[in-house]
């Protein structure tokens, strides 16, 4: 074999060991992707049904439920504007509480009921997860619009 053949070898051979090594890379960040979604955004139909995601707003005065076993929780996550059941099994963060920020992450299964693998709750009094901050102030925007524009069509219908 020539030098020259020994050459392009290497070089063909470099590539395809390249060219493995970004391919698993690749898959392991996509399967380490987890996104982040509003119950507004879920309730669109934008959430991956049987696919890990995030979930955030914040947990509704009233809706924490404790199951028989004492272990099991079920809880309401709301953006203000649309609400999502979340299940849980296992110990929640001390600074869980009803109407406070929370991010959960699991899977949303094919009967609408969101199952958490993991729960994070905020961290002081002035803390919410950035992404769950989004969401309520998105929620209040969506909710004056449309309250300013149900103000506009009863004063157009009062004259």
């Amino acid at each position: 074999m020539k030098a020259r053949h020994k050459r392009i070898a290497l070089i063909v051979g470099g590539l395809a060991v390249l060219g493995i090594a970004a391919t698993l890379v690749l898959n392991a960040f996509q399967s380490n992707l987890v996104f982040f979604f509003s119950p507004t955004q879920v309730a669109a139909g934008e959430a991956p049904k049987g696919k890990n995601f995030r979930i955030g707003g914040m947990v509704k005065e009233g809706s924490i439920a404790r199951e028989a076993d004492g272990v099991t929780m079920r809880f309401v996550v709301t953006d203000t504007d649309k609400e999502m059941v979340v299940n849980y099994k296992g110990i929640l963060p001390d600074l869980f509480k009803e109407g406070k920020g929370v991010v959960a992450q699991g899977k949303l299964g094919e009967d609408g009921l969101f199952t958490a693998n993991e729960v994070l709750a905020k961290h002081d009094e002035n803390y919410m997860p950035p992404e769950a901050a989004k969401a309520v102030g998105d929620a209040h925007e969506r909710a004056a619009a449309n309250k300013a524009a149900a103000e506009a069509a009863s004063h157009t219908l009062k004259q």
